[in-house]
């Protein structure tokens, strides 16, 4: 069992917290069961697995498939999890992952709906939107340069394990991902709280692409200018707005509801 948080193999991975460690090395830190199993699941490249001294029962089946597929299991003390975790009661189970991100090119030729992610900085709120993303059928989640990094600790922790279902594009300028969905023939959306269009009204049957802004300031005026419209979510009642993630959720619902043409649209 390793004891010593100064351990090297435990100081490597401890260096990922930061990003530029995470650029440099091309890894990351995957926390907890859920996720770490739908990461051996996926078939991403996982390292090695960190296991906390009083979570080997919990996580036996986990250990497992960790062993069958060859993946290295380390066992730590409870003092050195906490070093390795974000959380303020950690579950126990780390592991270390290579990046799982591809590009735009990889997107599949019958793609419908991709998330577009622009300034957005609350790596909550993008690991929410990422894991309603995978849970509405979104193919894509862009995360462009100026957003928080899709492999903060925060953000992998928010997916629950989606980052691993579905493509994640990062590096890239918002101009850059509209030009390239524009030639795939997508239309494009932006996310307004002063849209022109209710989402109820926006017709999303067809390859779309919907761009969401910063939590606090909303799309910048260059990113609405890339838009072939702007949409909004209706608000009912005395809530001045939604949360950004609340937001997109609504939206990527309601364009799933929408590609499935048995479910009549009953809001218009």
């Amino acid at each position: 069992m390793i004891t010593s948080p100064h351990n090297k193999r435990v100081a490597r991975a401890v260096r990922l917290k930061k990003r530029a460690m995470r650029e440099k090395d091309r890894l990351f830190l995957v926390e907890g069961a859920q996720a770490v199993g739908e990461a051996l699941d996926s078939g991403a490249d996982v390292r090695e697995i960190f296991l906390g001294a009083s979570a080997h029962e919990r996580h036996a089946r986990l250990l497992e498939r960790a062993s069958e597929l060859g993946v290295a299991v380390h066992s730590v003390s409870d003092e050195v999890m906490e070093h390795l975790t974000s959380t303020v009661t950690p579950q126990g189970l780390v592991a270390v992952s290579a990046f799982i991100d591809g590009s735009l090119d990889s997107l599949p030729r019958d793609a419908r709906f991709v998330v577009v992610l622009h300034q957005v900085r609350d790596p909550g709120n993008a690991g929410t939107i990422l894991r309603s993303a995978d849970g509405a059928g979104a193919d894509a989640v862009v995360f462009t340069r100026s957003s928080v990094d899709a492999y903060n600790e925060k953000t992998v922790r928010a997916t629950a394990g989606s980052l691993f279902h579905v493509l994640v594009v990062r590096e890239i300028e918002v101009h850059q991902a509209v030009e390239f969905l524009r030639q795939r023939r997508f239309s494009i959306l932006a996310a307004d709280p002063a849209g022109r269009l209710s989402i109820y009204e926006a017709d999303l049957r067809g390859p779309t692409a919907v761009l969401f802004g910063n939590e606090a300031a909303g799309l910048a005026e260059e990113a609405l200018a890339l838009a072939d419209d702007t949409v909004r979510v209706p608000i009912a009642g005395r809530v001045e707005s939604l949360n950004l993630a609340a937001a997109a959720t609504v939206v990527l619902f309601e364009a799933a509801r929408q590609r499935d043409s048995r479910t009549p649209n009953v809001f218009r």
